[in-house]
Order: structure tokens, then sequence, then C-alpha cells
């Protein structure tokens, strides 16, 4: 297994032909560009945490029926400093590092003293996010980096708190019919209080884009969320959207912020100071981007850890949001490095299954409905919401799919009814590899007399879809499907082709 997780990765500087085995059809033009963790040891040093990898940039450049690959590693702050000093000396998530052991005691304590208050890594591992005309390599930080997708060189650094006041923000924004970015953070302990802050990137500024300006110095805060603990605010990796609405999950995976405040001189990681509280519960939050306020209604449900958000749309007076949950945070605590290499069955065995998880929450004021009754009156849906007291709804999902993660849809869908969602299925086993095949799921129309009455969810096997696999420093994808974090969508009667890069 050390071999999958631990080994550092090799840079393909320039562009390399990949081998085609089949045909790629004359649609396919352009460039795909991927980011994800690819060095976990410097100099004597080791990553804890498989997220704690220093990030490597993939693009994949698709013409004329041919793939060239490269790959670069993203030159940030981090990567600098640590491959300068031969060790890891910018602290990650799970991985915290200290002061050189030779530095004297006051040295010692301004670095002890300067982390009460931490000044996030811009290690950016997880995404590309895409803003006016620049692209930009993100993480969970307050920091971006732009980069150029040709060369794959790392340009500037941007820090969030210039624009909005967010210590961390999610790596999945959503994009709205304008090419507008909206993104979400969590502002802490700011003027005494702690709140989750939408924001919005314009696409384009015409008075700027004359002078080469970035949209992102015209950021606005949409809206706030008053966090519901002052000292433990939720953690989340995405969020919900439609047209009209936004969702937001506070679920009771919390960051202990006293705690994260003296990780470094307890000798601990901020990882830590995560924690899940099973007698907590999950509190929804729908965001009407009209009003650009929070819903009064106080929605709920059962304690649960999303990460990622699969797709919403609203139906009769309902919003209905599908999401893959997870019964604890038991997954996070598998990717770490020791967890990886040794007793892997073990621990796969005791991490919760994801769970494809569809949502309905009403949008409308039931103020004469009895106490217990279902607000939910759609057919095509077993999701519940029960009224209760004192203006609350209990909401219960319908369970459509057990084993699958990384969703993708079709992005021209986002915010609407949809029919397919692309996915790894998550069937865990001694060896990682194996547990990663395409999932392919679509909503069938249960059919009573001539009107659907509820959508079944159904998988494609691997011998319909074909299988995609991904392996470090090999990478295998269709022109149907790509599996990694993001997956690419296919058109229709689209035929697969596999393409190895080196």
């Amino acid at each position: 297994m050390d071999v999958g997780f631990g080994r550092n990765k090799k840079e393909q500087l320039e562009p390399v032909r990949a081998r085609v085995t089949g045909k790629i059809p004359t649609w396919l033009q352009g460039m795909l560009l991927r980011n994800g963790p690819g060095m976990h040891t410097v100099g004597e040093t080791r990553y804890n945490h498989w997220f704690d990898g220093l990030a490597l940039l993939h693009s994949f450049t698709i013409r004329d029926g041919e793939v060239y690959y490269r790959s670069k590693y993203l030159r940030s702050d981090t990567y600098n400093a640590n491959v300068e000093a031969n060790r890891i000396v910018v602290s990650e998530f799970g991985t915290m590092a200290y002061p050189d052991p030779c530095k004297n005691i006051f040295s010692k304590a301004f670095s002890y003293l300067s982390h009460t208050i931490p000044d996030f890594t811009d290690n950016c591992l997880i995404n590309i996010m895409k803003c006016g005309e620049d692209f930009y390599a993100t993480t969970e930080t307050n920091y971006i980096r732009k980069i150029n997708p040709q060369t794959l060189e790392t340009l500037e650094k941007v820090d969030y708190r210039k624009y909005v006041a967010v210590n961390v923000a999610t790596s999945h924004p959503h994009y709205d019919a304008a090419g507008n970015v909206l993104n979400m953070g969590t502002s802490i302990v700011d003027k005494g209080k702690t709140k989750y802050v939408i924001f919005k990137i314009p696409a384009t500024v015409p008075e700027d884009r004359k002078k080469g300006k970035s949209p992102l110095k015209h950021t606005e805060v949409f809206c706030s969320i008053p966090s519901r603990s002052l000292l433990s605010p939720s953690y989340y990796h995405s969020f919900g959207f439609t047209e009209n609405y936004i969702i937001f999950l506070e679920q009771p995976f919390k960051l202990d912020i006293l705690k994260m405040a003296t990780a470094y001189i307890r000798g601990v990681t901020w990882a830590s100071c995560l924690a899940f509280h099973r007698e907590d519960k999950t509190y929804i939050h729908i965001v009407d981007q009209r009003t650009r306020k929070p819903m009064p209604t106080k929605f709920y449900t059962d304690p649960m850890v999303v990460f990622h958000h699969v797709n919403a749309y609203e139906e009769d007076g309902c919003l209905l949001f599908d999401v893959v949950a997870y019964e604890d945070s038991s997954l996070y605590q598998l990717f770490y490095l020791a967890n990886l290499n040794q007793d892997l069955e073990e621990h796969s065995r005791l991490t919760s299954v994801p769970v494809l998880r569809r949502f309905a929450v009403p949008l409308l004021a039931a103020q004469d409905a009895e106490v217990g009754s279902n607000l939910i009156k759609l057919t095509s849906t077993t999701a519940r919401a029960l009224k209760e007291k004192d203006n609350q709804v209990y909401c219960q999902p319908e369970l459509l799919y057990e084993g699958l993660e990384l969703p993708r849809i079709n992005y021209a869908h986002n915010g609407k009814r949809y029919r397919y969602v692309f996915a790894a299925e998550v069937q865990w086993s001694p060896i990682p590899t194996k547990r990663q095949s395409c999932a392919t799921m679509w909503w069938t129309p249960r059919i009573k007399g001539n009107r659907p009455t509820q959508c079944l969810p159904s998988r494609i096997s691997p011998s319909q879809a074909e299988r995609v696999e991904l392996k470090l420093g090999r990478l295998i994808f269709f022109v149907k499907i790509l599996f990694v974090e993001h997956l690419l969508y296919p058109r229709d009667n689209a035929k697969c082709c596999a393409v190895t890069c080196p």
C-alpha cells in the first residue's frame, strides 16, 4: 500500500502524447485540468494524512483525436518553503510542522504565539476554479493560487480575506447562468460573531477588463448565516444551489476553535480539533436568492456528515436536494497514511458507507398543517418533511443508493431536474483501487396509470458503462466518463474510448 499512497509522484513538465485505444470523436476538443496530492515526503519528514500532500496539477489536452498529458507541482509558498528547508515546515490540517529545534527559546515562543490564530497553508490541492477568464487552484483555506492553464505555471497568491471576511472556504463553488461564482466560507469570531458567509464573485467587470484586473476585487457578501455555536462552527465541503435557492447543511461535524488555537503548543494537529457530535442534529438552511435571506422555518434532520452535494431542484412548491451522506466522520480517519498502509481491511470495515440521499423541503408556509403531518405531497419521492412545534420541520430522506462517492452531473442541469449522476462505486476492499468502478445512476419513473409516481434509481453495470480506474501515475479514462473528484459527463450516443497517460 505504501507504493500507492506514500510515494512521491514525478512531474511531467513537457506534454507527452497519451496512448489512445479506440477513437475519440471529433467534437471532443479542449483541456481538462485536475488537481490532487502528489508529494507526501519531504526530506526525512512525512505527511500524516493523504489530503495533506503537496498539490500536483494535471492537464489533458484533447484535440484531433489525440490526448496530451502534462503535470507540474503547484509552486505554492508552502511547496517552496518545504523544498528549500528539505523538510515539512508548513503545517497542514493533518500534519503539524514545528520550528527548527536549534532555534532559541524566544524564537520558539514566537512560533507558538503565531499559531494561536493560524495562517493556513496555500497548498491548493483540491479543485480548479474558473473566475472570469482566470483559473485558480483551490483548497479549503482562505488562499487560492492563480495558474496558467496552458503551462501549469503557478502565478499570484490570492487571499480571500482581502475581499471578504472568511478564514476558510469551500473548494466546490457554484456558477450561475451569467458565469458569476458563488462560494461559501466561515468567518471565525469576527467582531464577536462566527458565521457562514455566502459570497459572490462577478464573472466580468467591464471597466476592469481593460486594465487587466481580476473580478475578485468586486467580491460581495451575498448572505450570511449565524453559526449555532460561537466557538464550534460546522465543517462543510460543498453546498447546494438552484436558480432561486442555496442549501447549506450545518452538520454536527464541528471544529473546536479553542482547541485549534492551542493545538500548536499542545503538539496536536488541527484535524484533531474536528469532532463528530452524534447527539446533535443536522440543520438545513435554505437561502432565498431573491431576498438574500434565510427562510425562517427551522428545518433539520438526523446527524450525518456530507462532503458532496450532488444536485438540487425545485418542484411544485418544494425544494429537493441530493447528497452523499455518512453516518459519522470515520471516512476522514481512514485516509491517514498509517491507516492506509497497515490494517486497511480492518479500518475500511469500520468506515461508514456513503449513501445517496434525497431530501425534500417545503417552500410554502403551512401554518394550518397539523403537527406530525407530512408537508411533502409530491409523488416523485418518498422523502418526508414532518411538521413539529415551534416552527420546526423534521426532514426524512429517501435513500436512493448505497455505496457511491465523488458524484458528478452534467452542469448544464445544475439546479434543475435531472436524470443522471456519475460517481465512483464504493465497495470497501483491502485494495483501494478495487473499490473504484463506474457507477452510472439514473432515475427511472415508476408509472401508475399514465403518470409517473416515483423516480427509482437504476445502475449501469460495469459491463454496460465500462469500468474506469484511477491509479496514481496512470490515468485511464473514457470519452464517456472520467474517474476523478470531478467526472466528465457523456454526450448523447457517445462511445467509450480509453486513454492511457504515463
